[in-house]
Protein backbone atom coordinates (compact mmCIF):
# COMPACT_ATOMS: atom_id res chain seq x y z
CA UNK A 1 0.00 0.00 0.00
CA UNK A 2 1.15 3.46 -1.00
CA UNK A 3 2.26 5.81 1.90
CA UNK A 4 1.79 9.41 -0.17
CA UNK A 5 3.77 12.16 1.24
CA UNK A 6 3.19 15.47 -0.05
CA UNK A 7 5.58 18.57 1.24
CA UNK A 8 5.13 22.07 -0.34
CA UNK A 9 5.89 25.72 0.25
CA UNK A 10 3.20 28.35 2.36
CA UNK A 11 1.28 28.93 5.95
CA UNK A 12 0.53 26.28 9.00
CA UNK A 13 -3.02 24.27 9.96
CA UNK A 14 -9.40 17.04 12.38
CA UNK A 15 -9.67 17.80 14.89
CA UNK A 16 -7.60 14.95 16.43
CA UNK A 17 -8.20 13.31 19.40
CA UNK A 18 -7.05 15.23 22.18
CA UNK A 19 -5.40 14.44 25.39
CA UNK A 20 -3.53 17.59 24.76
CA UNK A 21 -4.82 21.22 24.77
CA UNK A 22 -1.90 23.49 23.85
CA UNK A 23 -2.84 27.18 23.32
CA UNK A 24 0.42 28.06 21.80
CA UNK A 25 2.94 25.84 20.73
CA UNK A 26 5.64 28.54 20.41
CA UNK A 27 5.61 29.28 24.13
CA UNK A 28 5.10 25.62 24.78
CA UNK A 29 7.82 24.14 26.62
CA UNK A 30 8.88 20.43 26.05
CA UNK A 31 7.09 19.18 29.53
CA UNK A 32 4.06 20.48 28.33
CA UNK A 33 3.55 18.53 24.65
CA UNK A 34 4.59 14.64 25.39
CA UNK A 35 6.03 14.47 21.18
CA UNK A 36 7.51 11.27 21.90
CA UNK A 37 7.26 9.03 18.83
CA UNK A 38 6.77 5.61 18.68
CA UNK A 39 10.43 4.57 18.09
CA UNK A 40 13.51 6.65 18.63
CA UNK A 41 16.79 6.35 16.85
CA UNK A 42 20.47 6.08 18.61
CA UNK A 43 23.55 6.18 16.92
CA UNK A 44 25.92 3.61 18.76
CA UNK A 45 28.68 5.70 16.41
CA UNK A 46 27.63 8.93 17.38
CA UNK A 47 29.24 11.54 14.11
CA UNK A 48 30.06 14.83 13.72
CA UNK A 49 29.89 16.26 10.07
CA UNK A 50 31.74 18.87 8.83
CA UNK A 51 32.69 19.73 12.46
CA UNK A 52 29.70 20.20 13.17
CA UNK A 53 26.87 18.45 16.03
CA UNK A 54 28.34 18.70 19.22
CA UNK A 55 26.50 19.86 22.05
CA UNK A 56 24.97 22.69 22.31
CA UNK A 57 27.07 25.48 22.47
CA UNK A 58 29.86 24.00 22.30
CA UNK A 59 30.45 24.38 18.29
CA UNK A 60 32.44 26.71 15.94
CA UNK A 61 29.94 28.95 15.42
CA UNK A 62 28.50 31.40 17.90
CA UNK A 63 25.21 30.95 18.71
CA UNK A 64 22.89 33.85 17.87
CA UNK A 65 21.54 36.00 20.80
CA UNK A 66 17.59 34.70 22.20
CA UNK A 67 18.50 31.37 20.30
CA UNK A 68 17.70 28.10 21.72
CA UNK A 69 20.72 26.07 21.52
CA UNK A 70 18.62 23.14 20.02
CA UNK A 71 16.48 25.20 17.76
CA UNK A 72 20.61 26.71 16.49
CA UNK A 73 21.44 23.22 16.28
CA UNK A 74 18.37 21.73 14.27
CA UNK A 75 18.82 25.07 11.94
CA UNK A 76 22.43 23.75 11.30
CA UNK A 77 21.43 20.16 10.12
CA UNK A 78 18.72 21.13 8.16
CA UNK A 79 21.44 23.33 6.20
CA UNK A 80 23.74 20.66 6.01
CA UNK A 81 21.08 18.72 4.13
CA UNK A 82 20.07 21.82 1.93
CA UNK A 83 23.86 21.83 0.82
CA UNK A 84 24.08 17.78 -0.18
CA UNK A 85 20.69 17.75 -1.36
CA UNK A 86 21.23 20.51 -3.55
CA UNK A 87 24.88 18.61 -5.06
CA UNK A 88 22.47 15.26 -5.57
CA UNK A 89 20.17 17.82 -7.67
CA UNK A 90 22.85 19.97 -9.49
CA UNK A 91 24.60 16.55 -10.45
CA UNK A 92 20.94 15.42 -12.00
CA UNK A 93 20.71 18.09 -14.27
CA UNK A 94 22.49 19.91 -17.08
CA UNK A 95 25.17 22.66 -15.89
CA UNK A 96 22.88 25.33 -18.21
CA UNK A 97 19.50 24.43 -16.57
CA UNK A 98 18.23 26.86 -13.60
CA UNK A 99 17.67 25.18 -10.11
CA UNK A 100 15.51 26.30 -7.72
CA UNK A 101 13.95 24.67 -4.26
CA UNK A 102 12.81 24.80 -0.62
CA UNK A 103 15.46 22.29 1.32
CA UNK A 104 13.14 23.30 4.25
CA UNK A 105 10.11 22.39 2.56
CA UNK A 106 11.63 18.76 2.06
CA UNK A 107 12.96 18.60 5.33
CA UNK A 108 9.97 19.38 7.24
CA UNK A 109 7.70 16.99 5.19
CA UNK A 110 9.95 14.29 5.99
CA UNK A 111 9.68 15.13 9.46
CA UNK A 112 6.23 14.64 9.36
CA UNK A 113 6.92 10.91 7.96
CA UNK A 114 9.68 10.60 10.52
CA UNK A 115 7.15 10.52 13.20
CA UNK A 116 5.56 7.07 12.36
CA UNK A 117 8.93 5.71 11.32
CA UNK A 118 10.84 2.54 13.02
CA UNK A 119 13.76 0.17 12.54
CA UNK A 120 15.92 1.20 9.08
CA UNK A 121 13.65 3.26 7.90
CA UNK A 122 13.83 5.64 10.94
CA UNK A 123 17.68 5.31 10.57
CA UNK A 124 17.79 6.47 7.03
CA UNK A 125 15.76 9.21 7.71
CA UNK A 126 17.92 10.46 10.74
CA UNK A 127 21.24 10.21 8.39
CA UNK A 128 20.25 11.78 5.14
CA UNK A 129 18.34 14.58 6.95
CA UNK A 130 21.19 15.08 9.01
CA UNK A 131 19.56 14.93 12.17
CA UNK A 132 22.00 12.22 13.52
CA UNK A 133 24.52 14.75 13.63
CA UNK A 134 22.55 17.12 16.76
CA UNK A 135 22.73 16.22 20.36
CA UNK A 136 20.42 13.17 21.31
CA UNK A 137 18.80 15.51 23.34
CA UNK A 138 17.66 17.50 20.70
CA UNK A 139 17.46 14.48 18.28
CA UNK A 140 14.39 13.34 20.98
CA UNK A 141 12.59 15.96 20.64
CA UNK A 142 13.02 17.04 16.86
CA UNK A 143 9.29 17.53 16.37
CA UNK A 144 9.00 20.02 19.11
CA UNK A 145 12.35 22.24 17.96
CA UNK A 146 10.72 22.07 14.53
CA UNK A 147 7.88 23.81 15.64
CA UNK A 148 10.37 26.49 17.72
CA UNK A 149 12.26 26.75 14.37
CA UNK A 150 8.70 27.51 12.47
CA UNK A 151 7.41 29.97 15.16
CA UNK A 152 11.37 31.98 15.04
CA UNK A 153 11.15 31.82 10.97
CA UNK A 154 7.12 33.11 10.58
CA UNK A 155 7.18 35.55 13.08
CA UNK A 156 9.54 37.71 10.70
CA UNK A 157 6.58 38.74 8.55
CA UNK A 158 6.44 42.90 8.52
CA UNK A 159 4.13 45.03 6.53
CA UNK A 160 6.75 44.75 3.46
CA UNK A 161 7.46 40.96 3.64
CA UNK A 162 5.69 38.02 4.06
CA UNK A 163 6.89 34.05 5.12
CA UNK A 164 3.88 32.30 6.14
CA UNK A 165 3.92 28.10 6.00
CA UNK A 166 1.58 25.74 6.48
CA UNK A 167 1.09 22.30 7.64
CA UNK A 168 -1.41 19.61 6.06
CA UNK A 169 -2.26 15.85 6.71
CA UNK A 170 -4.86 14.52 3.66
CA UNK A 171 -5.89 11.06 4.63
CA UNK A 172 -8.00 8.31 3.32
CA UNK A 173 -11.27 8.67 4.77
CA UNK A 174 -11.76 4.70 5.03
CA UNK A 175 -8.52 4.31 7.47
CA UNK A 176 -8.12 4.54 11.15
CA UNK A 177 -4.85 6.72 11.86
CA UNK A 178 -2.16 6.43 14.97
CA UNK A 179 -3.76 8.52 17.66
CA UNK A 180 -0.80 9.76 18.75
CA UNK A 181 0.44 10.38 15.22
CA UNK A 182 -1.96 13.03 14.85
CA UNK A 183 -1.89 14.49 18.24
CA UNK A 184 1.69 15.30 17.14
CA UNK A 185 1.64 16.63 13.44
CA UNK A 186 -1.75 18.70 14.57
CA UNK A 187 -0.07 20.51 17.74
CA UNK A 188 3.59 20.51 16.60
CA UNK A 189 3.10 21.10 12.93
CA UNK A 190 -0.02 22.04 12.81
CA UNK A 191 -0.89 19.03 9.99
CA UNK A 192 -4.52 18.88 10.96
CA UNK A 193 -5.99 15.71 9.24
CA UNK A 194 -8.29 16.69 6.50
CA UNK A 195 -10.29 12.88 5.14
CA UNK A 196 -10.11 12.42 1.24
CA UNK A 197 -11.64 9.63 -0.43
CA UNK A 198 -8.45 7.96 -2.27
CA UNK A 199 -9.93 4.80 -3.04
CA UNK A 200 -12.61 6.09 -4.93
CA UNK A 201 -11.85 9.54 -6.20
CA UNK A 202 -7.91 9.79 -6.73
CA UNK A 203 -8.42 12.06 -9.84
CA UNK A 204 -10.61 14.32 -7.46
CA UNK A 205 -8.33 14.10 -4.48
CA UNK A 206 -5.60 15.12 -6.76
CA UNK A 207 -7.11 18.25 -7.69
CA UNK A 208 -8.48 19.17 -4.25
CA UNK A 209 -4.40 19.09 -3.06
CA UNK A 210 -3.64 21.01 -5.64
CA UNK A 211 -6.43 23.74 -5.10
CA UNK A 212 -5.26 23.92 -1.36
CA UNK A 213 -1.57 24.56 -2.17
CA UNK A 214 -2.20 27.24 -4.93
CA UNK A 215 -3.98 28.96 -2.30
CA UNK A 216 -1.24 28.87 0.23
CA UNK A 217 1.37 29.98 -2.31
CA UNK A 218 -0.79 32.94 -3.54
CA UNK A 219 -1.66 30.73 -6.93
CA UNK A 220 1.96 30.38 -8.08
CA UNK A 221 2.68 26.49 -7.28
CA UNK A 222 -0.38 25.12 -9.13
CA UNK A 223 -0.04 21.30 -9.92
CA UNK A 224 2.54 19.94 -7.35
CA UNK A 225 0.94 16.40 -7.84
CA UNK A 226 0.88 15.35 -11.34
CA UNK A 227 -1.52 13.75 -13.39
CA UNK A 228 -1.78 9.76 -11.95
CA UNK A 229 0.30 11.53 -9.23
CA UNK A 230 -2.79 9.52 -6.81
CA UNK A 231 -4.03 6.31 -7.32
CA UNK A 232 -6.49 4.13 -5.47
CA UNK A 233 -3.56 2.84 -3.21
CA UNK A 234 -2.59 5.94 -2.02
CA UNK A 235 -3.09 6.31 1.92
CA UNK A 236 -1.86 9.56 3.20
CA UNK A 237 -0.67 12.65 2.18
CA UNK A 238 1.94 15.11 4.41
CA UNK A 239 1.82 18.78 2.71
CA UNK A 240 3.68 21.48 3.95
CA UNK A 241 3.95 24.47 2.03
CA UNK A 242 6.43 27.73 1.65
CA UNK A 243 5.67 31.02 0.57
CA UNK A 244 7.73 34.37 0.90
CA UNK A 245 7.42 38.02 -1.00
CA UNK A 246 9.63 40.55 -0.38
CA UNK A 247 10.92 43.99 -0.72
CA UNK A 248 14.42 45.18 -1.19
CA UNK A 249 15.55 47.35 1.43
CA UNK A 250 17.31 49.07 -0.88
CA UNK A 251 15.65 48.81 -4.21
CA UNK A 252 17.12 48.84 -7.64
CA UNK A 253 15.90 51.95 -9.35
CA UNK A 254 13.92 51.09 -12.57
CA UNK A 255 15.27 53.35 -14.62
CA UNK A 256 18.72 52.04 -14.32
CA UNK A 257 17.54 48.76 -15.73
CA UNK A 258 18.39 47.66 -19.17
CA UNK A 259 19.32 44.94 -21.50
CA UNK A 260 22.71 43.47 -21.27
CA UNK A 261 24.62 40.34 -21.91
CA UNK A 262 24.30 36.87 -19.82
CA UNK A 263 26.93 34.60 -20.03
CA UNK A 264 25.42 31.43 -19.83
CA UNK A 265 27.72 28.46 -18.63
CA UNK A 266 27.60 27.00 -22.51
CA UNK A 267 29.38 29.96 -23.81
CA UNK A 268 26.86 31.39 -25.21
CA UNK A 269 25.29 34.77 -24.55
CA UNK A 270 21.49 36.15 -24.36
CA UNK A 271 20.01 39.33 -23.50
CA UNK A 272 18.03 40.05 -20.70
CA UNK A 273 17.53 42.89 -18.27
CA UNK A 274 19.74 43.51 -16.02
CA UNK A 275 19.11 46.07 -12.61
CA UNK A 276 21.80 48.09 -11.19
CA UNK A 277 22.46 49.84 -8.14
CA UNK A 278 25.11 51.34 -6.45
CA UNK A 279 24.92 51.03 -2.05
CA UNK A 280 26.79 49.87 0.94
CA UNK A 281 25.74 46.00 0.98
CA UNK A 282 27.61 43.23 2.91
CA UNK A 283 30.14 41.60 0.48
CA UNK A 284 33.35 39.48 0.64
CA UNK A 285 35.68 38.18 -2.19
CA UNK A 286 37.22 34.82 -1.38
CA UNK A 287 40.08 34.42 -3.18
CA UNK A 288 41.21 30.73 -2.35
CA UNK A 289 37.64 29.79 -3.44
CA UNK A 290 37.65 31.77 -6.45
CA UNK A 291 34.08 33.67 -5.79
CA UNK A 292 32.44 36.68 -4.61
CA UNK A 293 29.80 36.81 -2.20
CA UNK A 294 27.11 39.53 -1.50
CA UNK A 295 23.96 39.96 0.86
CA UNK A 296 20.78 41.72 -0.03
CA UNK A 297 18.86 42.62 2.56
CA UNK A 298 14.38 42.66 2.34
CA UNK A 299 13.05 45.35 4.77
CA UNK A 300 13.33 44.45 8.44
CA UNK A 301 16.90 42.70 7.85
CA UNK A 302 15.76 39.22 9.31
CA UNK A 303 15.20 37.64 5.90
CA UNK A 304 17.79 38.36 3.20
CA UNK A 305 19.41 36.89 -0.11
CA UNK A 306 22.97 36.18 -0.74
CA UNK A 307 24.30 35.63 -3.73
CA UNK A 308 27.74 34.06 -4.49
CA UNK A 309 29.41 34.48 -8.16
CA UNK A 310 32.01 32.76 -9.29
CA UNK A 311 35.04 34.51 -10.49
CA UNK A 312 35.28 35.43 -14.49
CA UNK A 313 36.69 32.49 -15.77
CA UNK A 314 35.88 29.97 -12.86
CA UNK A 315 32.73 27.62 -13.64
CA UNK A 316 30.04 27.50 -11.35
CA UNK A 317 30.30 23.61 -11.28
CA UNK A 318 33.51 23.96 -9.76
CA UNK A 319 32.12 26.14 -7.34
CA UNK A 320 29.28 23.59 -6.56
CA UNK A 321 31.24 20.76 -5.85
CA UNK A 322 33.15 22.20 -3.43
CA UNK A 323 30.67 23.71 -1.30
CA UNK A 324 29.97 22.70 1.85
CA UNK A 325 27.67 24.27 5.00
CA UNK A 326 30.30 25.23 6.69
CA UNK A 327 32.42 26.89 3.67
CA UNK A 328 28.94 28.63 2.78
CA UNK A 329 28.69 29.35 6.70
CA UNK A 330 32.34 30.90 6.59
CA UNK A 331 31.96 33.04 3.64
CA UNK A 332 29.37 34.70 5.40
CA UNK A 333 30.51 35.35 7.96
CA UNK A 334 33.21 36.82 6.49
CA UNK A 335 31.66 39.76 4.91
CA UNK A 336 31.46 43.32 5.57
CA UNK A 337 29.62 46.48 4.71
CA UNK A 338 31.42 48.07 1.28
CA UNK A 339 30.11 50.92 -0.86
CA UNK A 340 29.44 48.14 -3.85
CA UNK A 341 28.20 48.68 -7.38
CA UNK A 342 25.74 45.70 -7.74
CA UNK A 343 24.24 44.41 -11.59
CA UNK A 344 21.52 41.57 -11.34
CA UNK A 345 19.29 39.91 -13.38
CA UNK A 346 15.95 40.86 -13.53
CA UNK A 347 13.95 37.14 -13.41
CA UNK A 348 11.37 34.43 -13.20
CA UNK A 349 12.11 30.58 -12.53
CA UNK A 350 9.80 27.64 -11.77
CA UNK A 351 11.56 24.06 -10.84
CA UNK A 352 9.99 20.98 -10.07
CA UNK A 353 11.35 17.25 -9.91
CA UNK A 354 10.54 14.33 -8.22
CA UNK A 355 12.64 14.17 -4.72
CA UNK A 356 12.64 10.57 -4.46
CA UNK A 357 15.54 9.43 -6.68
CA UNK A 358 17.66 12.30 -5.49
CA UNK A 359 16.89 11.23 -1.35
CA UNK A 360 17.69 7.10 -2.72
CA UNK A 361 20.52 7.88 -3.86
CA UNK A 362 21.46 9.85 -0.66
CA UNK A 363 20.63 6.56 1.33
CA UNK A 364 17.17 7.03 2.07
CA UNK A 365 16.00 3.42 -0.18
CA UNK A 366 13.61 1.71 2.78
CA UNK A 367 11.15 4.55 2.82
CA UNK A 368 10.12 3.70 -0.84
CA UNK A 369 10.23 0.53 -0.70
CA UNK A 370 7.24 -2.31 -0.36
CA UNK A 371 9.28 -4.55 0.91
CA UNK A 372 11.13 -2.51 3.48
CA UNK A 373 9.18 0.41 4.58
CA UNK A 374 9.01 0.60 8.26
CA UNK A 375 6.07 3.21 9.56
CA UNK A 376 4.08 1.19 12.00
CA UNK A 377 3.28 4.73 13.86
CA UNK A 378 0.91 6.30 11.17
CA UNK A 379 -1.95 4.04 10.81
CA UNK A 380 -3.94 1.96 13.69
CA UNK A 381 -4.42 -1.41 13.61
CA UNK A 382 -0.70 -2.02 13.56
CA UNK A 383 -0.62 -2.61 9.56
CA UNK A 384 2.86 -3.12 8.07
CA UNK A 385 2.41 -2.02 4.82
CA UNK A 386 3.12 1.69 4.34
CA UNK A 387 5.86 2.78 2.06
CA UNK A 388 6.93 6.28 0.37
CA UNK A 389 5.75 5.56 -3.55
CA UNK A 390 6.88 9.03 -4.69
CA UNK A 391 7.87 12.67 -3.52
CA UNK A 392 7.21 15.06 -5.90
CA UNK A 393 9.00 19.47 -5.08
CA UNK A 394 7.89 22.26 -7.65
CA UNK A 395 9.07 25.59 -6.73
CA UNK A 396 8.93 29.15 -7.89
CA UNK A 397 11.15 32.51 -7.89
CA UNK A 398 10.81 35.94 -9.21
CA UNK A 399 13.47 38.56 -8.50
CA UNK A 400 12.40 42.15 -9.70
CA UNK A 401 13.47 46.02 -8.57
CA UNK A 402 11.39 45.91 -5.61
CA UNK A 403 12.00 42.91 -4.19
CA UNK A 404 11.32 38.82 -4.83
CA UNK A 405 8.46 36.90 -4.48
CA UNK A 406 8.98 32.85 -4.02
CA UNK A 407 7.59 29.64 -3.26
CA UNK A 408 7.79 26.07 -3.45
CA UNK A 409 5.67 23.29 -2.62
CA UNK A 410 7.31 19.55 -2.25
CA UNK A 411 4.65 16.61 -2.81
CA UNK A 412 6.14 13.02 -1.49
CA UNK A 413 3.92 10.63 -2.35
CA UNK A 414 3.47 7.70 0.11
CA UNK A 415 2.78 4.98 -1.82
CA UNK A 416 26.64 48.42 -21.81
CA UNK A 417 27.62 50.10 -18.93
CA UNK A 418 30.46 51.79 -16.91
CA UNK A 419 30.88 51.23 -13.16
CA UNK A 420 32.63 53.81 -11.02
CA UNK A 421 36.07 53.18 -9.76
CA UNK A 422 35.98 53.73 -7.03
CA UNK A 423 34.02 50.79 -5.92
CA UNK A 424 33.90 47.22 -5.66
CA UNK A 425 31.57 46.07 -8.31
CA UNK A 426 29.71 42.13 -8.47
CA UNK A 427 28.38 42.12 -11.83
CA UNK A 428 25.67 38.85 -11.86
CA UNK A 429 26.16 38.73 -15.92
CA UNK A 430 27.32 34.73 -15.66
CA UNK A 431 26.08 32.01 -13.54
CA UNK A 432 25.71 32.17 -9.99
CA UNK A 433 24.08 30.72 -6.88
CA UNK A 434 21.22 32.42 -4.33
CA UNK A 435 20.28 31.43 -1.20
CA UNK A 436 17.12 33.32 0.53
CA UNK A 437 17.84 32.71 4.54
CA UNK A 438 16.58 33.89 7.80
CA UNK A 439 19.64 36.14 8.86
CA UNK A 440 20.60 35.16 12.42
CA UNK A 441 19.99 31.36 12.13
CA UNK A 442 21.51 31.30 8.83
CA UNK A 443 18.25 28.73 7.96
CA UNK A 444 18.17 28.37 4.43
CA UNK A 445 14.36 28.73 3.04
CA UNK A 446 15.24 28.47 -0.09
CA UNK A 447 18.09 28.14 -2.62
CA UNK A 448 19.27 27.28 -6.13
CA UNK A 449 21.37 28.29 -8.93
CA UNK A 450 20.53 31.03 -11.76
CA UNK A 451 22.17 29.29 -14.68
CA UNK A 452 20.09 31.34 -17.94
CA UNK A 453 17.53 33.87 -16.17
CA UNK A 454 16.91 34.45 -20.39
CA UNK A 455 14.87 30.92 -20.45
Amino acid sequence: MHLFVVCLFSVWGLAAPKPYVVEDICTAKPRDIPVNPMCIYRNPEKKSQEGEGQEPGKGKSKIPESTNPRVWELSKANSRFAVVFYKYLADSKDNGENIFMSPLSISTAFAMTKLGACGDTLQQLMQVFQFDTISEKTSDQVHFFFAKLNCRLYKKANKSSELVSANRLFGEKSLVFNETYQNISEIVYGAKLWPLNFKEKPELSRKIINEWVANKTERRITEVIPERGIDDLTVLVLVNTIYFKGHWKSQFPTPNTRLDAFHKANGETCQVPIMYQESKFHHTSIHQDKVQVVELPYKGDDITMVLVLPYAGTPLVEVERELTSEKLQDWIDSMREVSLTVSLPRFRVEDSFSVKEKLRKMGLEDLFSPENARLPGIVAEGRTDLYVSEAFHKAFLEVNEEGSEASAATAVVVSGRSFPMNRIIFEANRPFLLFIREAALNTIIFMGRISDPCS
